[in-house]
């Protein structure tokens, strides 16, 4: 997908927006690292993982610039305009499969000659489709290892430290990071959720989704405390970011605590369940005007058989509860699940229209399920259905039936093509092999990506040790598939 490049009036007024604590000029001898998000700056001035990386290479005593895919096309910074060319060290933050595609476009435009090293929730769960465009890989939270890997002057030199992969060897151990006082400062600029001050308030998530990678790559859950949390100044809103942020036992008191001050609070997301007036109040004080939940499914059994123990009843009740104080609701759902119907399908439209009643305006987002490495659903096949053919062209029914209902009940919804997704789900499945459809576009011979992945196959991210038992990630598959 080709996104929009900004313009440099553009460009002029973010930088003209931003508050940059840690920017210094170039000084000749200091190691120049290039930072780059190969998508758009609004995404990536609001990811926390990545103003904590852009803190710690200035703290080392590097030169750091960002790069951005909207900025420049990803090939100069967007600090001072320097080359992307010219910098001993690129540090790709890789977030999403579909980035991979912008990523190898930026080196190529960009000419880059140095020491290529990505890192990101996709690279941790699994990097084999790009190892031929990079250096090495960080396997983890690399928080801690900064320092390391930018004094490092060869590939040779990245092999020895832990977490990095390059291609060698049998295996890779993840590494986590300690989860400490909070960043004391940080950029201000505006990104998906505006401006505003980004509070990491935990890591890691305590349930047990079966579709979820996050348990298992960020295991164990760890939590901020409000003692760990920044003084904060010179800004009007603070966001609470975490898997799940109300999942923190002190969430509440955080909540009650900045809103108390004055400020604006958004949590990145909210559990259905744990909707109550007295949340809602807070959150309302707070400035939420639009309350996002994340059911999946609206089909009892299916909400059984993906773990997520979130109901329709708590969806209603959430709605129920914030009717007065919102004015719009979010649902975040997925197709393509194991045992789905057409029935179920028609659930979700009519969850949506019930929620509708109840607060008047909503919007759904409706995604196929990518079965992620990682998790109890890595062997399912795409769509759910072991006939590819035939579950491809059911999930087009079913995408299609969407369509046509939400528009004519008045559902504004995002309704993705099939085609993105099931992409994602060879590029998060694939081995070497992959790396053709970055050049030649061709996905020939790829399709055994899509399908059922036997259980007793060496998967090609087995290399990865993040701490979890293989056979009880099966047992939970097998677990899930029956019920």
């Amino acid at each position: 997908m080709k996104l929009k490049t900004l313009s440099l009036e553009e460009i002029e007024v973010l930088r003209k927006i931003e508050f940059n604590p840690f920017t210094k000029r170039y000084r000749r001898g200091l190691k120049k690292v290039a930072l780059v998000y190969p998508n758009r700056y609004i995404g990536g001035i609001s990811n926390i993982g990545l103003q904590i990386i852009y803190s710690k290479v200035f703290e080392s005593g590097a030169y750091c610039e960002r790069f951005y895919y909207d900025v420049f096309d990803g090939i100069r910074g967007f600090e001072n305009a320097t080359p992307l060319q010219k910098f001993d060290i690129a540090l790709f933050s890789l977030q999403y499969e579909m980035d991979y595609f912008k990523a190898i476009e930026i080196l190529r435009k960009g000419n880059f000659k140095g020491l290529k090293i990505a890192g990101g929730p996709a690279v941790m769960i699994n990097p084999k489709p790009l190892t031929k465009y990079f250096d090495a890989f960080f396997i983890g939270e690399v928080d801690e290892k900064i320092e390391e890997i930018i004094q490092a002057k060869s590939k040779e030199d990245l092999a020895g430290i832990d977490g990095v992969y390059t291609g060698k060897g049998d295996s890779v151990k993840r590494v986590r990071a300690k989860l400490g006082p909070h960043l004391p400062t940080e950029i201000v600029g505006r990104g998906v959720y505006g401006r505003c001050f980004i509070l990491e308030i935990g890591r890691g998530c305590i349930r047990g989704c079966r579709f979820c990678v996050v348990r298992n790559i960020y295991s164990p859950p760890r939590w901020r405390k409000l003692s760990d949390l920044p003084e904060i100044k010179d800004v009007e809103k603070v966001v609470l970011v975490a898997p799940s942020p109300t999942d923190n036992p002190n969430f509440l008191n955080m909540l009650q605590y900045y809103v108390s001050n004055g400020f604006n609070v958004s949590p990145s997301s909210i559990r259905a369940d744990t909707v109550n007036e007295q949340l809602v109040n807070l959150l309302h004080e707070g400035g939420l005007r639009t309350l996002t939940l994340a059911p999946e499914t609206a089909a009892p059994h299916l909400q059984e058989k993906i773990g997520k123990g979130i109901t329709s009843e708590d969806v209603i009740n959430a709605a129920k509860v914030s009717s007065k104080k919102v004015n719009k609701i979010k649902l975040y759902f997925m197709i393509g699940l194991p045992g789905e119907s057409f029935e179920d399908v028609k659930d979700i439209v009519n969850l949506a229209s019930r929620v509708k009643e109840i607060v008047g305006a909503v919007k759904i987002s409706v995604n196929p399920l990518v079965p992620k490495p990682h998790t109890p659903f890595q062997w399912l096949p795409f769509t759910g259905n072991r006939n590819l053919r035939e579950g491809l062209k059911q999930l087009k029914k079913k995408i299609d039936y969407l369509r046509t209902e939400t528009i004519r009940l008045n559902i504004e919804a995002r309704i993705p093509d099939i085609t993105e997704y099931a992409i994602q789900t060879i590029l998060s499945r694939g081995d070497e092999s992959v790396s053709k459809v970055f050049e030649e576009k061709d996905f020939r011979g790829l399709s055994k990506f899509l399908k059922e992945q036997p259980l007793d196959d060496v998967l090609p991210w087995d290399f990865i040790d993040h701490g979890y038992s293989r056979n009880a990630l099966a047992k939970e598959y097998e677990k899930g598939i029956s019920l």
